[in-house]
């Protein structure tokens, strides 16, 4: 067991973040002792099946779109630091995103890093039809993507073995921290407390500035420094799996008590189970303490035996849905608004319709529209009418777009800035299947 330090940086929470994120974080971690890791976090249930469609396009995509954009800025600084990075930047094609990261070296001119891919999730195969059927109760359909949502192990035996880089797809979020917490101080597979605090860390970091502030920021209520620049978490971890959290040096948000309240109960719904592929981890008797500025220690933590099934997320194809908006302003606006969605039920007979009030009644809205007919208009100037339904035949929901496209001269009065769309939908299932079926294994991309 190893006693040096080890930290590890967050620079991305989801596919999509920040790009500019990492660069304030590697330089943090190169002037930090120990072992340090760089820890991406890119990927949704949706985020993966759209990667899926992605690959059937085009047989070298389906990694991260952002990828080039956010290694390339700190690939060279990583390797030269000793800085390992660990991303489920791979989510469809890990093996493409691999040999993505050598080309992005070899572009600017680096040594080519020990890459390696983790594999096993991926279940959309036909030899795992029958392991789906059983787990859904029912024969699986038009399947897009089914991922299991691996543990830390793989990640771990990788970067044992020197990989620079570990490409991982669809791995449990928290395990992108577990993983080099168990390489490094190379804990036993059953040490349930240790992997419990392990887990939680990974949970703290895996949103990248939710805990540092981003989300947490509600003005007046809840104010935060320095949101336009808002520095990412980085956790320094010791041999018992206790951890501080921090943040990128020079940068805006804030570490405090608070946020960190806030991230670890985040999707937390036992906090006594906290179901991982790693352990359950137990927050119930959990300590989070103020140490210094900018600094929060996380004491207390338990874990116990992992859970015998792993997750399974399956997105099928899910028909069309049509989308349609339209603003109306000035005197009588709501009530305006409410009329032209009238008229759309009236003439998309057959078509279930959802219609929210932006900037009256949308958010807490109801797909029935039972709120909507429960209350009257206000005297509401700034109104944009939102209008959508799903549809098997694609012809139907775009019957949708072009009746709103109407409603500029069609009416009601002062109607305009229509934006209409048709897009295939995903829908998204579920399940668990036995720990056993699903084997997961790492190797090194040559």
């Amino acid at each position: 067991m190893s006693h040096a330090s080890l930290s590890i940086g967050c620079a991305a929470g989801f596919s999509g973040d920040r790009t500019d994120a990492a660069a304030p974080v590697v330089r943090t971690l190169s002037r930090t002792d120990g072992r340090r890791v760089l820890m991406f976090e890119t990927l949704a249930e949706r985020t993966l099946a759209l990667a899926q469609l992605a690959r059937r396009a085009d047989p070298a995509a389906g990694y991260e779109p952002l990828l080039d954009d956010m290694l390339r800025p700190v690939l060279g600084a990583c390797i030269d630091n000793g800085i390992a990075i660990v991303g489920n930047f791979g989510a469809a094609n890990p093996e493409a995103a691999a040999r993505r990261v050598l080309s992005l070296a070899g572009e600017q001119r680096i040594a080519p890093p020990r890459v390696a891919i983790v594999m096993g999730d991926d279940l959309s195969g036909e030899r795992h039809r029958p392991l789906l059927a059983e787990a859904l109760g029912e024969e699986p359909q038009g399947i897009v993507s089914a991922n299991a949502y691996l543990g830390a192990e793989a990640i771990a035996g990788a970067l044992a073995a020197g990989a620079q880089v570990v490409v991982c797809g669809r791995v449990a979020d928290p395990s992108l921290a577990v993983g080099p917490i168990l390489a490094h101080y190379g804990w036993d597979l059953h040490d349930w407390d240790r992997l419990g605090r392990a887990t939680m860390a990974g949970h703290l970091l895996e949103c990248g500035a939710q805990v540092t502030g981003g989300y947490f920021a509600d003005p007046g209520m809840k104010d935060v420094p320095g949101l336009h620049e808002v520095g990412f978490p980085i956790l320094q971890i010791d041999e018992h799996g206790d951890c501080i959290v921090t943040k990128a040096l020079d940068t805006g948000g804030i570490v405090d008590e608070r946020t960190v309240k806030e991230q670890l109960l985040y999707e937390i719904h036992d906090p006594a189970a906290y179901l991982t592929p790693d352990v359950t981890a137990d927050i119930s008797q959990a300590e989070v303490r103020a140490v210094g500025p900018d600094r929060v220690a996380l004491r207390g933590v338990h874990g116990h035996a992992r859970p015998g099934k792993l997750k399974v997320t399956v997105c099928r194809e899910g028909g069309w849905q049509g989308e349609g908006e339209i603003s109306y302003a000035g005197p009588g606006a709501e009530a305006r608004a409410r009329l032209a969605a009238d008229v759309l039920r009236r003439r998309l007979d057959g078509l279930a319709i959802r219609v929210d009030l932006i900037g009256a009644l949308s958010l807490f809205n109801d797909d029935a529209g039972e709120l909507l007919a429960r209350t009257a208009p206000r005297d509401l100037r700034d109104v944009r009418l939102r209008v959508a339904a799903r549809h098997a035949d694609r012809r139907e929901a775009q019957r949708l777009a072009r009746e709103v496209l109407a409603l500029y001269t069609c009416g009601p009065a002062g109607g305009g800035g229509v934006r209409t769309s048709v897009t295939p939908r995903l829908e998204t299932r579920s399940c668990f299947v036995p720990r056993e079926a699903v084997a997961a294994s790492w190797e090194l991309v040559q």
